[in-house]
């Protein structure tokens, strides 16, 4: 269904390859309907005009992103991938919490998730690249990428729909925390726990994700095998976490750089976070490395495009 415009008559798109459109209205119609596979939202003339015609598209990049942002969801849960990488996390997380003597929280003796916060971001090394490493190489290995690129969309609407849709994807794998935190709360001699500590140390997982997807995201971008965006993805995640920390534990830089050198790893700033203390300088490291990283597969994907 086209598109009702007060100086063109609406106009009927099967396919946006080949089809002869007029207008930019007609251009972006036909994009958005073979991405999300409906049309635009009716809009009238008048509205459809200011939101549209405006030099920024601000409404059609939000849609787009939409649109892209979906269809990573439905892609990831269109086979078993999806819900393999997600299932061994919570298989892993619960050997390690329950199982195991030597991290169990039932040998520890204290109602505490202490020992889920130390032990989750190492198995998000590799789950959040599991999720990200067929965001871009799949559409450059097929050369989907190549169609892509022809179509007047924003390069900052495409890496922001799959970025959204990698973080939310990972902080889903964080849902069954709160089945955690009743079995602590329930197994404590008088049913109180760390709530602050616990509220902030899932803040610092969410933030720790949205980082480790930037991260994916852009490796993706950098490969079209989905093998070597997965690891290169994990080997710079682990930089980023412990990479840092290592470096500063060396004996040549006790004494001062040592500090400078873990405070730019994302380690110590989990850690702050994690112990209930939420600073504006550990929000604002994760804020500031994520756009870089997201940044940096823009400026990626658009080499790609010359």
């Amino acid at each position: 269904m086209g598109l009702k415009c007060e100086d063109s008559k609406p106009k009927r798109f099967s396919n946006f390859q080949g089809a002869k459109v007029v207008g930019i209205a007609h251009v972006k119609q036909a994009i958005y309907k073979e991405i999300v596979n409906r049309p635009l939202p009716a809009l009238p003339a008048a509205t459809f005009y200011n939101r549209i015609f405006t030099h920024r598209s601000a409404y059609f990049a939000t849609l787009i992103m939409k649109a892209i942002f979906v269809k990573e969801l439905n892609q990831f849960f269109s086979n078993l991938t999806g819900y393999l990488a997600i299932g061994v996390f919570l298989l892993l997380m619960g050997l390690f919490l329950f199982v195991f003597p030597d991290t169990s929280i039932l040998a520890f003796g204290y109602a505490t998730l202490d020992k889920f916060f130390e032990l989750a971001p190492w198995i998000l090394l590799l789950l959040v690249p599991a999720v990200c490493m067929r965001s871009f190489a799949d559409e450059l290995k097929s050369g989907t990428w190549e169609l892509l690129k022809t179509k007047p969309i924003t390069m900052g609407s495409i890496v922001g729909g799959k970025f959204l849709a990698a973080w939310l994807l990972s902080m889903a794998a964080l849902l069954p925390v709160v089945l955690y935190i009743f079995t602590i709360k329930a197994l404590s001699i008088n049913g109180s726990i760390d709530g602050g500590g616990i509220a902030g140390s899932m803040l610092g997982l969410v933030l720790l994700c949205g980082l480790f997807a930037a991260i994916g995201t852009f490796a993706s971008a950098t490969s079209s095998n989905a093998v070597v965006a997965f690891l290169w993805s994990a080997f710079a995640c682990f930089l980023m976490f412990q990479g840092f920390e290592a470096v500063s534990n060396l004996p040549a830089l006790q004494g001062g750089a040592d500090y400078w050198v873990a405070y730019f790893g994302a380690h110590s700033h989990y850690s702050s976070v994690s112990r209930g203390v939420v600073e504006l300088k550990d929000v604002a490291y994760f804020a500031i490395t994520t756009f870089l990283f997201l940044f940096f597969t823009k400026q990626t994907l658009l080499r790609k495009t010359v």
